[in-house]
């Protein structure tokens, strides 16, 4: 687990700029909120707020980032005047959590802003159970979210955009489909049952802190699209919230609230959670679960009971999300599995075609976001996996053919990656036998989707230039044969009968 997070690939340092960006921004929020003189609960939900502003949006160019990002107070304040209004209602506030719950789900359909919108409202929800907010408090709250945005927005388009400099990637989904169907139809409604069973759940625990259950079912839903992953995260949220518990009690326990540990541990804590969420949700939750800690102290309600009592809401949440992907609208992997495979190949193509035509000479050609685009595939490709190269998966045989696949699209994504850096150097120039491997990569693509066998006959004549002998085309040629060996490894574990598929659960 640790390996996977510090030694994980992180193409332009996109990762550790996003997490350093993250603790400058929340950092700022806070300390503005603080010096115009909110109180402590303002300070909090302000800088809840720009969190959930930096880390939920992600739209793939600057300028719909800043848009999605103006549109979130938009929606999550009218969230907490409701929120705070139900505050002495406890039925009907039941009621407008769950239904926030599904809404936010349901409005993943929109894209990327979709999800941020979807995101914020329930997290702004949630975060007035978390403080107990009640009506009398909305005016300052609202000045406080609006500021934090408004300075989290500074930092991240202003002082420190980095995604200006950088290609975005091109968003890929997988055909949804259509009614109960779609994923986000499915989802919104498992959701609902889901957050309905862990607040009933939750409140047999805790007439106080129920609302963690909830929130522990709603986010084990992000981003998983079929039962087997939905499992896997529910395990994962549960390992890391026992983590996180256990290094609350080392950690925040002897701080209690001190102002200025607290908040060097809290950016510590918000750095953790940018930085491993993109390769480990069971290190992203111990983050977030240390974090919560930290912020229970300032509240001084920090205790080991209470530590406890979290642990018990989130495998309240965990059993209520596996029950539902269980029973309501059940979705197995297999075809989402094989599709999200089959689109990482497709991207290696893609990507080793345009840094083909960027060392012929084509300056407009840039593999980069293509690069980009892989990494965002792998992760997804090896999220639809997890279920069965999970330690507890009885399944061996698919256990190490699963594990087979990832290794080789491990290998895919660091030659196409190789590649792409050696497409930049502007003293290579075209050579045949480039052109030859390109081919013979090509080839085994359409091989794995075609299911033919690897080998498609010899390559065509090529015409080019004579072999050269520089540097970047002997480069160039030895990422393209690894590609190629790695594209005719996949043809084995890939083609299986439709009586046995790769993925079961």
């Amino acid at each position: 687990m640790l390996k996977r997070v510090f030694v994980a690939p992180d193409p332009g340092l996109l990762r550790l700029r996003s997490a350093t960006r993250a603790v400058l921004g929340i950092a700022v929020a806070v300390a503005v909120c603080a010096l115009t003189g909110h109180t402590l609960t303002a300070v909090i939900t302000g800088g809840l707020a720009a969190l959930l502003a930096l880390f939920t949006v992600t739209d793939p160019r600057v300028r719909d980032q800043a848009v999605t990002t103006a549109l979130l107070p938009v929606v999550g304040l009218p969230v907490l005047a409701l929120a705070a209004g139900l505050h002495a209602t406890p039925g009907a506030r039941d009621v407008a959590f769950v239904a926030v719950a599904g809404a936010a789900v349901y409005a993943r359909r929109w894209g990327s802003r979709g999800h941020a919108l979807g995101v914020f409202a329930f997290m702004t929800f949630f975060v007035t159970q978390f403080l107990r907010t009640v009506p009398a408090q909305i005016p300052e709250l609202y000045s406080s979210v609006v500021l934090a945005v408004l300075a989290a927005s500074a930092v991240r388009f202003g002082a420190w955009c980095f995604e200006r400099r950088v290609s975005p990637p091109a968003a890929r989904a997988l055909p949804a489909g259509t009614g109960l169907g779609r994923t986000t139809t499915r989802q919104a409604v498992q959701v609902t049952v889901a957050g309905a069973f862990a607040l009933a759940a939750g409140q047999l625990l805790s007439d106080e802190r129920w609302y963690w259950a909830v929130g522990a079912a709603w986010w084990i839903f992000v981003n998983t699209s079929a039962r087997g992953e939905t499992f896997v995260r529910g395990f994962r949220r549960v390992l890391g919230t026992v983590l996180g518990i256990a290094a609350g009690l080392v950690v925040a326990m002897p701080v209690q609230g001190a102002l200025l540990p607290t908040a060097v541990l809290s950016l510590a804590c918000v750095f953790g959670i940018f930085y491993s969420a993109p390769v480990s949700y069971s290190w992203m939750m111990f983050a977030v679960t240390v974090l919560v800690s930290l912020l229970y102290g300032l509240l001084g309600a920090l205790g080991p009971a209470l530590l406890a009592l979290r642990l018990a809401e989130t495998a309240v949440g965990a059993l209520g999300a596996a029950l539902a992907v269980a029973f309501v609208l059940p979705v197995t992997t297999h075809s989402a599995t094989n599709a999200w495979i089959r689109l990482t190949v497709r991207c290696v193509h893609e990507c080793t075609t345009v840094a083909m035509r960027r060392l012929a000479g084509d300056a407009t050609a840039d593999p980069a976001p293509h690069a980009a685009e892989l990494e965002q595939l792998l992760a997804r490709a090896r999220m639809s996996l997890a279920p069965l190269v999970h330690p507890f998966s009885p399944l061996r045989a698919r256990k190490a053919r699963a594990r087979q696949v990832l290794a080789l699209l491990d290998d895919c994504a660091r030659e196409v990656r190789g590649l792409a850096a050696v497409a930049a150097d502007p003293y290579a120039s075209h050579d045949a036998r480039l052109a030859a491997a390109c081919w013979r990569v090509e080839a085994a693509v359409h091989a794995l989707e075609s299911d033919a066998e690897p080998g498609l006959g010899p390559a065509p004549a090529l015409a080019g230039a004579a072999p050269h002998h520089h540097p970047g085309v002997e480069a160039a040629l030895t990422h393209l044969q690894g590609l190629e060996r790695a594209l005719a490894g996949l043809a084995t574990p890939l083609r299986t009968s439709p009586r046995a598929p790769l993925v079961t659960v």
